[in-house]
């Protein structure tokens, strides 16, 4: 049975202080200062690196473009299913040069396997053309360049920007809005204003290495459908977090 959860933050080192009133009521959160949000964070975060301590992005890849043409595929797809088709993918077309001679077609018989493979395969050919036309066949290291190439968004700009340039970015996912929503970090839904309610939380040196964690967070303990909060290292400072009635 859920029960209402009132959560009110402490400062300096102090853990929040959460008390439970109430059955079969949705919980509301106790407006918190930026001040106290960002310490809870702190403390979140702390968790996450303890639970989650190596970090490595599960897409195959041997290179920042090879990373590049991994995080377009995996739109909509899980990271096995691309990791299936890749290593096929970039030993025929292992360099921007090749793959933006290829045919169509040819990337699609490569990728049928992936949802929305005809969309994938016109996207990584016209953004293998803009890498050789554009950037010298080098994967660009700005989030203005990165959102000017086919099939990249701001989630695949800051993927590859954290992860292949140690230049820090906010990745937001399905994942990291869910679990940043119900950890009571931000209400909003467009991805852009996520990173800059987490981006007020926490120094930049955390923000790559927070928000991945949250994403592996969400796919392995508070899932969509049904969060499993009676085992989340984090439940005692989320205020969305089910626990038993007392």
């Amino acid at each position: 049975m859920r029960v209402k959860r009132h959560f009110q933050s402490g400062v300096g080192n102090e853990l929040p202080q959460i008390s439970s009133k109430g059955r079969g009521k949705i919980r509301r959160q106790v407006r918190e200062t930026l001040e106290q949000k960002s310490t809870r964070a702190e403390a979140i975060a702390v968790r996450l690196v303890k639970l989650y301590p190596q970090l490595k992005v599960p897409l195959a890849h041997r290179n920042t473009f090879e990373l590049l043409v991994s995080v377009i595929l995996s739109a909509q797809c899980t990271d096995e299913a691309v990791n299936k088709v890749a290593p096929e993918l970039f030993r025929r077309f292992p360099d921007p040069e090749k793959l933006a001679q290829a045919g169509s077609e040819e990337i699609e018989r490569l990728i049928r396997s992936l949802g929305l493979f005809r969309a994938k395969a016109r996207s990584l050919k016209r953004c293998a053309q803009q890498l050789v036309e554009d950037f010298g066949s080098k994967v660009p290291a700005t989030m203005e360049q990165l959102t000017q190439l086919a099939g990249v968004g701001r989630k695949t700009a800051n993927v590859i920007l954290g992860h292949a340039y140690d230049i820090p970015g906010i990745i937001v996912d399905t994942h990291c809005k869910r679990v940043s929503g119900r950890l009571g970090f931000t209400r909003e839904r467009e991805p852009a204003k996520i990173e800059r309610d987490l981006g007020r939380l926490l120094p930049a040196s955390e923000w790559t290495g927070f928000s991945h964690r949250l994403i592996i967070h969400g796919r392995r303990v508070c899932y969509a459908r049904k969060p499993a909060c009676g085992r989340c290292v984090l439940n005692e400072l989320c205020p969305s977090a089910e626990v038993p009635p007392t």
